[in-house]
């Protein structure tokens, strides 16, 4: 079923709802309860996506409409203060009626306080809020209701263990780091407060489907029973021939084993002890994070953290923080958008203007170290690598810092 968008009274419309009016619900609360309150037949998660889209795209304004309450009404209205907004009205009710603002429009509004009129009278960004609605509905960022889903098949990542947590919040924030770099299998190896364990959850902070998916073992060897190559992360030296590896080494090692079909996991120890020396025995290598010599103790998490972010940056597949439906990965570097650095037509001639007018206001005092000053200012513009916007703004700077007063210049 497609929900019909229909023009009503200038605005876009669903079953006679306006647009915004949806945007708005499923904004204020969760995605579930805003379709509740609605209570429109029909409008589901599956059917509010266009809604969404023609708002976060604002095709409305090739429909030439627009929603009560949007900004892009009272802008087109013509309201650009809250004394234009009253004077459209002809009354507007502040909180229990003591206070009354009079206009020579015509309606009756109310508002539950002055404040409140103050931040609302010029319109909601309905399109801005549609395209977080949008991001809720389609990746489910930090709403507990929504799973969410992993980024990999089944035995293409490490197996992250842990043995014997002791703080549901410590499982919780592993979870966080496990989704933040694609690692999708927690194992817990006797966890203290049982499993499965809301507390977690909360500090999970959105990364449900770790959390859900997350398996509980009695016993050490039940977690690595179908694992072929495990690594145990410590601080601490052992007595033990096993490779000593870095987390980068650790984790060019998994990635070559998974790449031929076996499963590799990561086991992590107690937050107050770590692991045993019989325990870090059984693993084929161990793992030793480059540290302060002096502080060498992590939280549980922040070793999880350091291993996932080797295992994502090897991937080449990471993303410069994070990359919603209307945006573009970016690349590291000097971030222009959609502007490229100046021509170098347009920096030799700003050039030219800079050093006429220094000439003109006798900058160059010594003719023997004139080459040497206009070499060491060309040098500093075309460091800063300026755009061609702002070449024509420090053009324009010039030109006002060279106009006599009372042309233009204060």
């Amino acid at each position: 079923m497609v929900m019909q968008i229909e023009i009503a009274d200038g605005a876009p419309c669903v079953q006679g709802v306006p647009v915004g009016a949806i945007v708005h619900a499923c904004h204020e609360k969760t995605l579930d309860a805003g379709l509740a309150a609605l209570a429109m037949p029909g409008l589901d998660r599956a059917t509010l996506e266009p809604v969404l889209t023609y708002c976060a795209e604002l095709r409305c304004e090739a429909d030439q409409v627009t929603c009560p309450g949007c900004k892009r009404r009272t802008e087109a209205e013509g309201i650009a203060t809250l004394d234009d907004f009253i004077a459209r009205h002809e009354e507007i009710v502040v909180g229990d009626g003591s206070v009354r603002l009079k206009g020579s429009g015509t309606g009756r509004l109310t508002t539950p306080a002055l404040a409140a009129l103050e931040k609302t009278w010029s319109g909601e960004n309905y399109w801005f809020w549609a395209r977080r609605v949008l991001r809720k509905l389609r990746h489910g960022i930090r709403r507990a209701h929504i799973r969410g889903n992993a980024i990999a098949p089944p035995g293409t990542t490490p197996s992250v263990i842990l043995i014997e947590p002791q703080l549901p919040d410590n499982i919780g924030m592993v979870a966080r780091a496990c989704a933040n770099f694609g690692l999708d299998d927690l194992r817990l190896v006797d966890p203290r407060d049982g499993w499965p364990n809301e507390k977690a959850r909360i500090a999970a902070s959105g990364a449900n489907y770790v959390i859900d998916d997350a398996a509980a073992y009695d016993t050490f060897d039940a977690a690595l029973g179908d694992l072929n190559w495990v690594c145990a992360t410590t601080a601490r030296q052992r007595d033990l021939r096993k490779p000593v590896l870095t987390p980068e080494q650790a984790v060019a090692e998994m990635r070559r084993r998974i790449g031929e079909g076996q499963r590799c996991g990561v086991i992590f120890g107690r937050e107050r002890n770590g692991l045993e020396t019989h325990e870090v025995a059984r693993a084929d290598a161990v793992v030793m994070i480059p540290v302060n010599s002096r502080f060498a103790s992590l939280n549980l998490a922040q070793a999880v953290l350091i291993l996932g972010y080797e295992w994502m940056r090897s991937s080449g597949q990471a993303t410069l923080g994070r990359v919603t439906t209307f945006e573009q990965p970016l690349s590291s570097g000097l971030y222009l958008n959609d502007q490229a650095p100046a021509t170098r037509e347009e920096l030799f001639a700003f050039f030219e203007h800079l050093e006429r007018e220094l000439e003109a206001q006798g900058f160059f005092s010594s003719p023997d170290k004139r080459p040497s000053v206009v070499n060491n200012l060309r040098t500093m513009f075309v460091r800063a690598e300026p755009t061609g916007q702002e070449v024509k703004t420090l053009r324009g700077i010039v030109a006002t810092l060279v106009r006599p007063k009372g042309q233009g210049r204060k």
